[in-house]
């Protein structure tokens, strides 16, 4: 997975390096933990947006919608999905979601499996990774 260095991308775009001027992005299948994240990421005064490319056939929609500065992907296998939040969704709809993920965890500028992890680790980890690239 290639991850830009957020620092160089923010001068390069004529941004602030304030944690308020960073549009985040969060993609990913369903219950990968996007929506915790984004209510993490609030108590420390990031903005972060979720983005249902999940749901959409087309493959950048989340550039259309939210055009981040930083698109973080949060991923997650089929069983723990299931176990997460036991929804009518079969292992072809979840492929397919994943599908319609290809672009935007191609474009990601932070990978995070999320199947081991706990909340807080999941928080930690985007944290860090804010931290050490603002």
């Amino acid at each position: 997975m290639f991850v830009v260095c957020l620092s160089d991308y923010l001068l390069n775009h004529n941004h602030s390096a304030g944690k308020k001027d960073i549009k985040i992005g969060i993609v990913g299948p369903c219950s990968a933990g996007k929506s915790t994240l984004i209510k993490g990421l609030a108590t420390y005064g990031f903005l972060a947006r979720h983005i249902a490319q999940e749901h959409s056939y087309v493959p950048d929609m989340w550039k259309r919608l939210v055009d981040p500065d930083v698109l973080v992907y949060l991923d997650v296998s089929y069983q723990v999905s299931i176990q997460r939040r036991p929804i009518n969704l079969t292992q072809n709809d979840f492929d397919e979601q994943n599908q319609r993920l290809a672009h935007a965890r191609k474009e990601a500028n932070f990978y995070l499996h999320t199947d081991l992890l706990s909340i807080a680790d999941v928080l930690e980890s985007v944290l860090t990774f804010l931290r050490k690239n603002s």
